[in-house]
This record gives structure tokens, C-alpha cells and sequence, in this order.
């Protein structure tokens, strides 16, 4: 993995749907709405149902409606982790 890049993975209880590179993620949460950058402080946030937006390390945004779940941030990798994911 690059230094200046997240490791972003969104998955689901029945299959991983996006994996790759990220200059960015910003998602909803029960406490408001976060924008994730590199070297983002350590998190653990329950996803409201409603988009998470990366943009991909090849300028490209991708969008997925998330239906409820959590988002973990550490160490340059951002996991999503919804009940449903739909691109």
C-alpha cells in the first residue's frame, strides 16, 4: 500500500463489495458526518442508512448506499462495514 493512499474495503455479511485505494471516504454517522483523510485519527462510528463516497486513488468517485453498520478507521485503512451495500 502507498504512504499517501487509504486502504478502503466496504463489505457486507454476504460479500465484499469495494476494495482498493482512496484519497478520501466521508460517511454518515449516529454522531454527524465525517470526511476521512490520510492520517485520520483512530475511529469507530454506527453508519446511518444513507451514501458513502470514496474517491478512488484514480480520481473516480464511487458511491454506495449504505443501510445501517459501522465504519472502523486505524492506521490508514477504512473499513465499512454495512448491512446492505448497493453501488
Amino acid at each position: 500500500m502507498s504512504d499517501t493512499l487509504l486502504k478502503v474495503e466496504v463489505v457486507t455479511p454476504e460479500k465484499r463489495v469495494w476494495s482498493g485505494e482512496a484519497t478520501m471516504v466521508s460517511a454518515r454517522t449516529l454522531d454527524g458526518d465525517l470526511g476521512i483523510l490520510l492520517n485520520h485519527t483512530p475511529l469507530l462510528g454506527v453508519l446511518t442508512d444513507g451514501t458513502v463516497s470514496i474517491k478512488a486513488s484514480d480520481g473516480s468517485v464511487n458511491d454506495f448506499v449504505i443501510n445501517g453498520g459501522f465504519i472502523s478507521v486505524s492506521n490508514n485503512r477504512v473499513s465499512i462495514l454495512g448491512e446492505s451495500a448497493i453501488n
